[in-house]
């Protein structure tokens, strides 16, 4: 006899417990009329013949759905285990999505040849968070739209069906644009996140933003430009630290024509121009100043950042909440857009311009 017929079942376990399948059911799923003593009762018999409970796939089935929420990220996923942020938002959508008693797929969607992007189009997931300031982001929804896979973004504009979870990237840029100008910089630069799905990395051109996919990167130029509006810089192809390293070389390259401030779009990337910096010299903040966005704690930088602070566990806690009411709610209502505050803090990487 194989070890799969001698495998105890739920009736087997009923019928030690002296109750109906369908009680025993209740008992372990720990909803309906049982009452305590017969669920004591029910486990007791199961213990005794060593029964571990229902297969939660024939659970699935029953249900229709096959208990996994898919996460896309916009690059592999060791790169995204080294931003602190994207950390956070995961921490925030597994709490949020804790109701579905679901598990996490990671799928990544970076454009490469050979990547997951044939996992979106058929990964066996109920729901789909798509997480990160991608320009990859329309592909995504697109695919999700095809295959009728509800879904929730993080960032970026996925469409009027789709429910968005974001910050005020303009208007929060713009306040530590305000803040460099209060301080008296005119001269300023900008570190941004990629704008097209290539994720060209190189001068900021007029080219590029006008063709933009990436709408994170575009919202926060536009805070920026609104306080300068001839603000030029570099375009990086992701948010890292060696992204701004490379970044913040070339634009303080040269002594001749060094801008007094640089306002980078993640943390990450300040956190590489800082380390630029000090590569050729200049210190920081006393011959230049550096913002940053998502007030995270960069391991080995010894400065207190400057930068805009964004709630990143809420975004991903709110993304998950929206899941469970996609999932759960009425067809043909999706779930609301949230949209959360940034604040400014002034750390110890911005002062005044030297005169």
């Amino acid at each position: 006899m194989t070890e799969t017929a001698t495998r105890p079942t739920l009736a087997d376990v009923a019928a030690k417990a002296g109750v109906s399948a369908s009680t025993a059911s209740l008992a372990f799923s720990g909803s309906g009329p049982v009452s305590d003593a017969t669920k004591e009762r029910v486990l007791a018999a199961a213990a005794e013949l060593g029964y571990a409970g229902p297969d939660p796939r024939a659970r699935s089935l029953r249900r229709g759905r096959s208990g996994i929420v898919g996460v896309v990220l916009e690059e592999r996923v060791r790169a995204a285990f080294l931003d602190p942020v994207k950390i956070q938002m995961l921490d925030g959508i597994t709490e949020g999505i804790a109701p579905l008693g679901a598990g996490l797929l990671l799928l990544t969607d970076t454009g490469e040849a050979g990547g997951n992007a044939v996992g979106i189009e058929s990964a066996p997931v109920d729901a789909v968070v798509l997480i990160g300031c991608s320009p990859r982001l329309g592909h995504s929804v697109d695919a999700l739209r095809r295959r009728g896979i509800p879904a929730v973004a993080i960032e970026g504009d996925p469409g009027e069906d789709v429910p968005q979870i974001s910050i005020d990237n303009r208007a929060a840029t713009r306040r530590g644009a305000e803040h460099l100008r209060e301080l008296g910089h005119t001269d300023v630069a900008l570190v941004t996140l990629p704008f097209d799905a290539a994720r060209t990395r190189g001068p900021l051109t007029s080219t590029l933003v006008d063709s933009s996919t990436a709408d994170t990167a575009t919202e926060r130029l536009r805070g920026a430009r609104e306080v300068f509006p001839d603000a030029t810089g570099r375009v990086t192809a992701a948010s890292s630290i060696e992204e701004g390293l490379e970044a913040g070389r070339a634009l303080l390259a040269d002594p001749s024509h060094r801008p007094t401030a640089i306002l980078a779009q993640s943390d990450l990337l300040a956190a590489g121009v800082i380390w630029a910096a000090e590569e050729l010299g200049i210190a920081v903040p006393a011959e230049l100043s550096v913002v940053g966005f998502d007030g995270i704690r960069v391991d080995g930088l010894q400065h207190d950042l400057t930068t805009l602070v964004q709630p990143s566990v809420a975004k991903g806690r709110a993304a998950g909440e929206a899941i469970v009411r996609l999932l759960d709610g009425e067809p043909g209502q999706p779930a609301e857009s949230v949209q959360f505050t940034s604040t400014l803090h002034v750390g110890s990487t911005t002062a005044p311009p030297r005169t």
